[in-house]
């Protein structure tokens, strides 16, 4: 699968990729510390960890209410797997009928290895319309390359439309959730940030603004109706992309993606090459469990497709750009690949207790919670301090796994990435395996390990609180107290 992928038009090897991201924009921040760092100065922030468990508990709650009311939705998550599945194993074969399909419509498909290669290939789609700004609708893929930093570098403005995104931008702060990007922010926070940057970015805020949910709506709406007007160009990514007809779609709540995909002359979508789905019929089953999974409700109010362009109807130019940037890694690695199913409803944050207290900037990628402590790793690799500590933000509990409709085993891919970081060593994974090494030779002798116990309880007065050079595990654990004899002496006592 991984040879024949990488024979298609304009994709790279693995090496060459991850050359280019390293030197290119990747979405990732190098200043941005590991999880634990960030973790530990995030747990402290009282108000995000008030404003994460209100959000993140009324969310789950109201899925869990919604995913209850069908009857099927165990058989409907098994589709859902099963679909993706068979998509993935034969990706080169749908992506190239996606292609072709897109093509006759009226589109121009384009093919991206990796982020500075999607940049350049936006910027200049853009440059040749002449216009200096763009509006976007909420997209994941081009915050992952950071396209809105790349463009702006070209002297290209863009601005978000998604009233979340906008928040975001607005007060130069970083997405934190990946359905409600600004779930960190309260409506305190909002109005404030309307009230002070909106007039630098277009059309002020209203005088004397509230922190009411209508009036803050209502200010966006105003501020965002002039970009909608005047726009000859759209950016967007997509939910899914129908192979067999070329169709792109792209569901939403609030119907601002729709201005972008109606009105501007131009459209451009970056879409990650995972997103395809072979059929209309396999799209049903998506648009089931996406709106449930991820806004608890039965269908989402905008449901936008388009295929290519029509005269006279939406833009007259489409572009399609197809991104790799670290896709086919992840696709030839047999065990992390089931990331690639993912969905992005982002029940898993929802539940994850890890997300809960850390919030979402603790992960230093756009996509955070538990589904990017395994799908960051494997796009961006294990070398950054960074990527090398997300498959440890988890405890394993694996609620993630039990709310993911397409039935993403996160724990398992955790562990497995786990191996992959410790396989490259490192003095902390050195002493661990020096460790597990000297325990197993002390189980194999059972007169040694006797000997060790007797010892230990005749000098547990002596033991430390904490054992040295373990203080990441001891920090924030307590060290079980040493019983006053073993329970080989108990039982030989007791029970002979």
């Amino acid at each position: 699968m991984s040879g024949t992928f990488l024979g298609m038009p304009g994709f790279a090897s693995g090496a060459r990729r991850r050359g280019a991201a390293e030197n290119g924009n990747t979405g990732a921040d190098p200043g941005f510390p590991a999880f634990p760092e960030a973790a530990h100065t995030s747990v402290h922030d009282e108000r995000l960890r008030g404003n994460l468990r209100h959000a993140t508990h009324t969310i789950r709650d109201k899925r869990a209410r919604a995913v209850a009311e069908l009857a099927d939705w165990a058989e409907l998550r098994e589709a859902g797997r099963r679909i993706k599945d068979r998509t993935l194993r034969h990706l080169d074969r749908y992506l190239l009928q996606l292609e072709e399909a897109v093509t006759v419509a009226g589109g121009t498909v384009h093919w991206a290895a990796d982020a500075a290669e999607a940049n350049r290939i936006v910027a200049d789609l853009i440059r040749e319309t002449g216009e200096t700004e763009v509006v976007k609708i909420k997209s994941m893929a081009t915050q992952e390359i950071g396209l809105n930093e790349a463009l702006e570098a070209e002297g290209i403005h863009a601005y978000e439309t998604d009233l979340a995104e906008l928040i975001v931008q607005l007060g130069d702060d970083r997405p934190s959730h990946i359905l409600v990007p600004a779930i960190h922010r309260n409506r305190g926070e909002i109005r404030d940030i309307f009230r002070d940057r909106m007039g630098d970015w277009g059309r002020a805020a209203p005088e004397g603004l509230t922190d009411t949910p209508a009036d803050l709506a209502e200010a966006a709406r105003l501020h965002l109706r002039e970009k909608f007007l005047r726009a000859k160009v759209a950016v967007s990514g997509a939910n899914f992309m129908v192979a067999e007809t070329g169709t792109l779609v792209v569901v939403e709540s609030e119907g601002n993606g729709r201005m972008c995909l109606t009105l501007p002359e131009t459209l451009i979508s970056v879409v990650g090459i995972e997103k395809v789905v072979p059929t209309w019929r396999d799209l049903e089953v998506f648009l089931q469990t996406l709106p449930r999974s991820s806004t608890a409700e039965r269908m989402n109010p905008y449901t936008s497709m388009w295929t290519g362009t029509t005269d006279g109807d939406g833009p007259s130019r489409f572009h399609l750009v197809l991104l790799d940037a670290g896709r086919t890694d992840t696709l030839a690695d047999a065990t992390g690949r089931q990331a690639l199913r993912c969905i992005r409803c982002s029940a898993c944050l929802n539940v994850c207790p890890v997300y809960e207290r850390a919030g979402g900037h603790a992960y230093g990628s756009v996509y955070p919670g538990p589904i990017g402590a395994i799908l960051t790793p494997q796009l961006r690799g294990t070398e950054s301090e960074i990527d090398a500590s997300l498959p440890y933000a988890s405890s394993l509990c694996g609620a993630c796994y039990e709310v993911c409709p397409v039935a993403i085993d996160i724990p398992e891919v955790l562990v497995h990435l786990r191996e992959r970081v410790a396989a490259r060593g490192g003095p902390g994974h050195r002493l661990e395996r020096a460790a597990i090494k000297a325990a197993g030779w002390v189980l194999d002798r059972p007169g040694v390990l006797a000997a060790g116990e007797r010892l230990a309880h005749r000098t547990r007065a002596l033991h430390p609180g904490n054992v040295p050079g373990a203080g990441a595990w001891t920090d924030s654990r307590d060290l079980p107290e040493m019983p006053a004899e073993s329970f080989r002496d108990w039982w030989r006592k007791n029970r002979t």
